[in-house]
């Protein structure tokens, strides 16, 4: 198998992921050798900030969610930890706070392009489908004590146009 120029060394993951987040036309930087910081922009979160981390056997990813739930913690955990059983090489997982996030791990030798695409479409796919229902859920008394104050001070609802079935009092 002959490899063009523009080929990475498949035994280089360091190099494999720079190459493929170039090609993606990521926004991403690199704050120390073999840790990437990738911008992953959405559309329900506006951008998920994630980590590529290469380590001596593999590669860590880690993106942030949300902050720890403010409220009906149950029902919060319970909607993200149906989703881990279907989520691909990743899963919610909490930090010591309480926040949420979503990390994975894959061996080094899996680190191809096709690969680290693939984690980060799925790191984007699973924090934008899910961040609207996680903060309805997490969130709801503070989203609609904001709708309240901005309709208050007549500043926009753009960005929480998606929280108006519960959070606009016509629809209380």
């Amino acid at each position: 198998m002959s490899h063009g120029a523009q080929e990475t060394p498949a035994d280089d993951p360091i190099a494999v992921i720079e190459e493929t987040l170039r090609s993606s036309e990521l926004e991403y930087s690199v704050p120390r050798e073999g840790a990437f910081f990738v911008k992953l922009p959405g559309q329900h979160k506006l951008a998920t900030m994630t980590w590529l981390i290469v380590g001596d056997h593999s590669l860590h990813v880690e993106a942030f969610f949300c902050r720890r739930p403010d409220e009906n913690h149950a029902e919060f955990y319970r909607f993200l930890l149906e989703r881990n059983g279907r989520m691909y090489g990743m899963s919610f997982a909490l930090d010591e706070v309480g926040d949420v996030h979503i990390v994975g791990r894959l061996p080094l030798h899996s680190v191809t392009p096709d690969e680290v695409d693939r984690l980060l479409g799925c790191v984007l796919t699973y924090s934008d489908e899910n961040f609207d229902k996680a903060l309805e859920r997490g969130f709801k008394t503070s989203i609609q004590k904001e709708w309240d104050w901005r309709v208050k001070r007549g500043e926009s609802l753009a960005n929480l146009r998606a929280f108006a079935s519960f959070a606009d009092p016509a629809n209380r």
